[in-house]
């Protein structure tokens, strides 16, 4: 409320204080009108430094009574109520959408500096509210990783005060439908991904309204680690309270560019591989045998009798080769029944798998698989530029490095590595998490690359499919694929002569009868393949050095978490 013209002649002649008191003489001149606002602005504005704070005098230079100064409230809530609001018709909350109706929006990302004095319709979160002043409001308006200030500024024709102060109680996180002129302010908007316009209100109408508190605030939860580390006393959002209320932590800024950034490259996987003559395909998931041997598979029942939840597509994948679909993929689920809880193992995760027929040599397959990932990685490059950048304000990390020719190095190659670096470690013994990370810098110190594949496994710790090398004993067909120093994917040539693909699974203590199906696949005919399985997660995890591969799952499983 502006105050009347009376009181603002005497604020302009005669603005005196006597410890907090005004004038007697300016007092007399004073409407009930002028005392009434005096009573406001004395409340809002006067220090409690003395006994005589916020003491509104009457005529006679004396304290007013409770009685009087509540008089002169109700006298100020009359003038309110009859006070005429200039901004009727264009704020509220809006009734429930039922699709009522439906009109052009725009698009944050859309808005540049040669749209200015244009009107936008945009719906958006609220983001972040600031008051400025009595008659100033500043919107961060957000829709997924993008963000623009509206301006709400309290004025004669257009916004009043009361929606001045609805825009200011606005719940942070509500959904809100603005239209307004776009404009450029004296000053680039620092705090916001659009900083060449704003946007100055005309209509601000909620659609869907923040009833409960946050669990926390979007700010707290985007922090990079150096703020942390320079106030400490700054709130800290931990892992499980991001997945217990995975929902608002999918809001972040950071969260949004992860989840673009993991559709990306599933886009990248297929756009690839249909290029090169490959079918996408889907599996069963609930299958009557365990399709990977051992005991890490889920359990269920079906009917009345047991399943399992597949490990991996990989025996529907060969049957596929063996059905003369010569180069097959599929992106699904995969459960693995492993009771770790590793920055990097969950009980589920998206595979990106694929499985081809080759001509003479498997490393045909490695060839593919090789450009594959390169294609990958360019187009992460390229087309998600500033989903890294805003990745990386919040988690900074260094550039991922990889060849346009991929390197490859036999498994005796990796071994000799370690061993003249210290390690000690047997010829044909499996790799731990440390031995792997380790080779991982001493490839990066020699070859300057991030990614590389290790073959020729030692045939003793791969699976009983896996196709044994002819030159080499005690090694196999067999390749892994590494990025910062940790496994992304692992494959083989496969077993396709059906008697040693039946005697590799007897030496595996494989029960034939669970496997009868796969193993008749091979019985009519089946060309040599070779395919392997990626973790999806765990190549966005470690391209952005996140750390935590729950960082990349949006509603992660793991031993302990089963829900959201």
């Amino acid at each position: 409320m502006s105050a009347p013209a009376s009181f603002q002649k005497f604020m302009s002649i005669s603005y005196k204080w006597d410890r907090w008191n005004w004038s007697v003489e300016t007092k007399k001149s004073m409407t009930s009108e002028d005392k009434s606002t005096v009573a406001e602005i004395t409340a809002a504005s006067v220090p409690d430094s003395s006994n005589q704070a916020n003491i509104v005098l009457g005529e006679d230079g004396k304290p007013l009574s409770a009685k009087a100064l509540k008089k002169l409230a109700a006298e100020k809530a009359v003038r309110d109520a009859n006070v005429e609001d200039c901004s009727v018709g264009k704020y509220g909350e809006l009734p429930l959408n039922q699709s009522q109706e439906r009109r052009e929006r725009t698009r944050i990302e859309n808005l540049t500096i040669a749209d200015v004095d244009k009107t936008v319709l945009l719906s958006a979160r609220v983001q972040k509210t600031n008051a400025t002043g009595a008659k100033l409001c500043f919107l961060t308006l957000r829709q997924r990783t993008n963000t623009v200030q509206a301006v709400v500024a309290q004025d004669a024709a257009n916004v009043s005060k009361p929606m001045l102060r609805f825009a200011i109680d606005i719940p942070t996180e509500s959904l809100v439908l603005v239209e307004g002129v776009l404009t450029q302010p004296k000053e680039l908007v620092k705090g916001c991904t659009i900083q060449t316009v704003e946007i100055k209100v005309k209509t601000l109408w909620i659609v869907s309204k923040t009833i409960d508190r946050l669990p926390f605030s979007l700010e707290d939860a985007t922090r990079p680690k150096e703020e942390f580390e320079k106030d400490p006393l700054l709130v800290k959002v931990n892992m499980d309270t991001r997945l217990d209320n995975r929902i608002i932590d999918l809001r972040t800024v950071t969260s949004q560019a992860i989840f673009r950034m993991q559709s990306g490259v599933c886009q990248l996987f297929r756009e690839f591989l249909n290029t090169q003559g490959f079918t996408e395909i889907h599996t069963p998931k609930m299958i009557d045998a365990i399709s990977e041997g051992g005991a890490n598979v889920f359990k269920l029942t079906y009917f009345n009798r047991n399943a399992y939840l597949a490990q991996s597509p990989q025996l529907y994948k060969q049957m596929a080769i063996c059905a003369d679909m010569e180069r097959v993929y599929e992106i699904g689920p995969v459960f693995r029944a492993e009771n770790s809880f590793t920055h990097r193992h969950m009980t589920e995760f998206v595979g990106l798998d694929m499985e081809m027929a080759f001509e003479e040599h498997y490393h045909e397959v490695l060839d593919i698989l090789g450009d594959l990932f390169v294609h990958i990685f360019k187009g992460l490059e390229t087309r998600f530029k500033p989903e890294i950048e805003c990745v990386r304000r919040q988690f900074p990390f260094e550039d991922f490095k990889y060849l346009d020719k991929t390197l490859r190095l036999e498994f005796k190659e990796g071994i000799q590595m370690l061993k003249d670096a210290g390690v000690e470690i047997g010829e044909f013994d499996d790799m731990n998490t440390a031995q792997e990370v380790k080779l991982g810098q001493l490839v990066r110190e020699q070859y300057n690359t991030d990614f590389y594949m290790l073959d020729k496994f030692p045939l003793a710790i791969r699976p009983f499919y896996t196709m044994p090398d002819p030159s080499n004993n005690g090694y196999s067909n067999s390749y892994d694929f590494f990025m910062r120093g940790e496994e992304i994917m692992s494959g083989a040539q496969r077993v396709h002569d059906p008697t040693l693909l039946e005697a590799r699974a007897r030496e595996h203590e494989v029960d034939l009868s669970t496997i009868q199906a796969y193993l008749d696949a091979f019985k009519y005919g089946a060309p040599p393949h070779a395919g392997g399985g990626v973790g999806l997660e765990r190549v966005v995890m470690l391209y952005l050095k996140l750390g935590n591969i729950r960082r990349t799952s949006m509603f992660p499983r793991d031993p302990k978490r089963l829900t959201p």
